[in-house]
């Protein structure tokens, strides 16, 4: 007996070398169903039946072998699902089929010399169909699906007429060809496109002259990883590329949103290193014809000069498909002119020629009656007739972009002269009146100086890396940028506010109590007065009004003057009528006066001041104690950021630390409150708890529930549970949209993740809000979601702001 078993040793043997020699390979006789699969040799993909989340059909795919979530890159029969009893195998002709029952679907359909064929995985995710000599009949990868991996091809074949184009899902449930297509434009430019069925959905700027920077990576991901190669000849044209560490793993997918994304597994998980369209005005002709797209305005739609919308009813509706048209047609004569833009990213749809200059190229425009614009580039002279399509205005601060000149009517070129004119004569007019303005301001500083010991030197606050020096060294000596502020009189300011009487009084924070009060022209003013019993003084005093004095943005509160005499230190504001957010987020009559439409433009507003203060500013400036009492509100309800504080200079790097906390708890950013490490990633963090406050009308402090201990647990319990719709005041549910709220909350969480690098920054978070095509990635659980994380958080308590003033740094550009 027991020879007997020995002697069946070498060939059960020989059956697992051979089992273990073929797991990459298909052969005649061998079939995948499916609970079978096909490993490549290394271990990278594999090949078998898969069934997508919620649904009853089985589809023959390639995927990622050892990556959560497994995402498939490859699909054989998307126009064709199968049930669960099909199975995948090699024909007695030697094609690849799926067949389920009588049913066949033939992945390959060739004629081959005989059936002596295999079908072998490989590591690059290819599945390869050869013939005995190893020469390869078939490849999946010149039948793409949807993705786009190392190795692959984008582009075209007009020899063997193939094209090497990818498809998104119909859903992301649905592996069924979907709208969007990523193809390569067989035209002169050969520009990268996203078709949206056979209407163009987004195009590259670049040619394929700077293939290396096709897809706009940023510059140290394409340098360390990416090798893109361009390869063109007759009637062949295609970008591939490869990546230079073996390992990384990297991939482009075209979602069904027609988002193409750039994912990198990392850190065990996928990373987005960039999304296109990123913003709205990416989308092709998204304010349609003759119409000029910023991302910085608002609206981003504008009418190029000379034209007007084509349908004002939609286009004050928010709807620009329809474009504008011309206000006078042109008169094809020497009478119309042109009008220069700069800065612009070209309209579509141009001629180009060589000229020998500027002149012959507007001269060819003029004398074309067709023609609608031109623009002239090193003696490349483009044209562009009828209309004017996909025109993008880049920001004032950006270095790129091309003169645009557009052709106009001689009407309304004088309409444009004469406001030219006017503008000049203002500009004369006020230059005179500010020159004898100066010489007597200049006068009565004078006698300023002569009769007042204190308070003199305020007239002109200046940027200083140093605290320590005294009010004169502070002032004079120095050759820093200089913010001029008005100096008020004691005496006046007391008598506007009725000598600082309690009826005048709107509250008191850090700083000290606050006093309306009415200048002699009637304007209403807001008074804010150091308190004696406050641990602020000059320094404080003498930052926040430099601060503010520096910025200019509609989303920030805005000074007026100030009052240093005697021991008094005061500010001056303008008055906002509808006090702070939080008197109406948490009042009694909040859901009266704050609407789910007044809630959406206060969320955009400080988005937009936020933005500024991070971006935009001289100063990149991080606030630090954002706050629903930090957010006042105007006349017309719209959001202005208030409490700028203590504010110093650093130089231009991503975060610093300091040992002094002060803010306020609950909105402060884990790597702040816990290590005294800041950023411009902690005020999007506190835009986030006040994005999750607006939402439900609930304060994030004090909110504790069975197991949530404040608003951010409760909301992530929601959103976890697919529940989030259970967040939004109930209040507000007969008037706001709950896809667009589920967006929000869904931006929220992702601004107050625990890690400070996964946060978006606030140019993220406006596209975010503002573009509602752009997909968001799905949040983490976020910082201070359960009580093990404020128990640890508990071994630093920081300072808060109730007795504190509020800290805002500043960084230089």
């Amino acid at each position: 007996m027991v020879s007997k078993t020995r002697f069946w040793y070498p060939f059960i043997l020989l059956m697992f070398l051979c089992a273990g020699a073929a797991m990459d390979t298909i052969r005649p006789g061998n079939h995948l169903n499916s609970s079978t699969t096909v490993v490549s040799v290394g271990e990278m993909f594999e090949l078998g039946f898969f069934q997508p989340t919620d649904s009853e059909h089985y589809y023959v795919g390639i995927w990622y072998k050892n990556i959560k979530e497994d995402p498939v890159v490859w699909i054989a029969n998307r126009d064709y699902p199968v049930t669960a009893s099909a199975f995948f195998c090699i024909s007695d002709d030697g094609n690849l089929e799926i067949k389920q029952g009588r049913i066949i679907y033939r992945v390959t359909d060739m004629t081959l010399p005989n059936a002596n064929v295999s079908a072998t995985l490989l590591d690059s995710g290819n599945l390869i169909l050869r013939d005995e000599n190893s020469s390869i009949l078939w490849q999946s990868f010149d039948f793409p699906s949807h993705t786009y991996l190392p190795g692959m091809k984008l582009g075209y074949d007009t020899k063997i007429q193939s094209t090497w184009s990818y498809v998104s899902w119909k859903s992301s449930n649905d592996p069924s060809p979907g709208n969007f297509t990523l193809k390569l434009d067989s035209g002169p430019e050969k520009q990268i496109m996203i078709l949206n069925g056979d209407a163009i959905y987004w195009r590259s700027i670049r040619s394929w002259g700077d293939s290396s920077n096709y897809f706009e990576f940023p510059v140290e991901t394409r340098l360390n990883m990416y090798n893109f190669s361009f390869v063109s000849e007759s009637g062949t044209a295609y970008l591939t590329y490869n990546i230079y560490r073996n390992d990384m793993i990297s991939r482009f997918t075209i979602d069904a949103t027609g988002q193409l994304r750039q994912l990198l597994w990392l850190d065990n998980e996928w990373s987005v290193l960039n999304s296109q369209p990123g913003q709205p005005c990416e989308v092709y002709a998204y304010c349609g014809a003759n119409s000029s797209c910023s991302n910085v305005s608002s609206p981003i739609c504008s009418c190029l000069p000379g034209y007007k919308p084509s349908s004002v009813e939609f286009w004050n509706n928010g709807d620009f498909k329809e474009g504008c048209s011309r206000k006078n047609e042109l008169q094809c004569g020497k009478n119309d002119g042109f009008h220069m833009l700069t800065k612009v990213i070209l309209p579509q749809k141009h001629l180009t020629r060589e000229v020998q200059s500027f002149g012959d190229c507007r001269s060819s425009c003029l004398s074309n009656c067709s023609c609608s614009a031109f623009s002239y580039t090193g003696r490349n002279c483009s044209i562009w007739t009828g209309e004017l399509i996909n025109l993008q205005q880049l920001p004032v601060n950006n270095s790129s972009g091309t003169d645009f000149y557009l052709k106009l009517a001689a009407t309304d070129l004088e309409t444009k002269k004469s406001s030219s004119n006017m503008r000049r004569a203002v500009i004369v007019s006020v230059t005179v009146t500010m020159a004898v303005f100066t010489s007597a301001f200049c006068i009565w500083q004078v006698k300023v100086k002569r009769d007042k010991r204190k308070g003199q030197d305020l007239l002109s606050f200046e940027v200083t890396m140093s605290p320590s020096h005294t009010q004169k060294e502070q002032c004079k000596g120095r050759h820093e940028e200089e913010v001029e502020i008005p100096l008020f009189s004691f005496s006046s300011v007391s008598a506007a506010t009725d000598n600082f009487s309690f009826s005048n009084k709107l509250g008191e924070g850090g700083f000290g109590p606050v006093y309306k009060g009415k200048l002699l022209k009637g304007d209403e003013v807001a008074v804010k007065r150091l308190s004696r019993q406050s641990g602020q003084g000059w320094d404080e005093l003498k930052n926040e009004a430099m601060l503010i004095g520096k910025l200019q943005h509609k989303n920030l509160v805005k000074l007026l003057g100030c009052c240093i005499e005697r021991d008094e230190k005061i500010l001056i504001y303008e008055y906002l009528p509808n006090k702070s957010l939080d008197t109406l987020l948490f009042g009694t009559n909040a859901m009266v006066t704050l609407p789910w439409n007044t809630r959406v433009g206060i969320i955009e507003g400080i988005a937009q001041g936020l933005l500024y203060l991070h971006q935009y500013s001289r100063v990149q400036i991080i606030h630090r104690d954002l706050k629903a009492s930090n957010i006042l509100l105007d006349e017309d309800m719209n959001p202005k950021i208030s409490d700028f504080g203590m504010a110093r200079i650093f130089g231009g790097t991503e975060q610093r630390a300091t040992k002094r906390i002060v803010g306020t708890y609950g909105y402060m950013a884990p790597e702040y409150a816990l290590q005294g490490v800041f950023s411009v990633k902690s005020d999007v963090f506190s835009f986030g708890v006040l994005l999750l406050e607006i939402l439900s009308g609930k304060r994030n402090t004090g909110f504790y529930l069975s197991n949530s201990l404040d608003l951010i647990g409760y909301a992530w319990d929601l959103w976890t549970s697919k529940r989030p719709l259970e967040f939004i005041n109930p209040e507000t549910h007969d008037a706001y949209c709950p896809i667009a709220a589920t967006r929000y909350m869904n931006i929220a969480l992702l601004c107050v993740e625990e890690r400070a690098a996964n946060r978006p920054i606030m140019s993220d978070v406006v596209m975010m809000l503002n573009n509602e095509l752009t997909v968001l990635p799905s949040p983490v659980q976020p910082a201070f979601s359960n009580a093990r994380n404020v128990q640890d958080s508990s071994q630093s308590i920081p300072e808060t702001s109730q007795n504190k003033l509020t800290i805002s740094v500043i960084a230089a550009r």
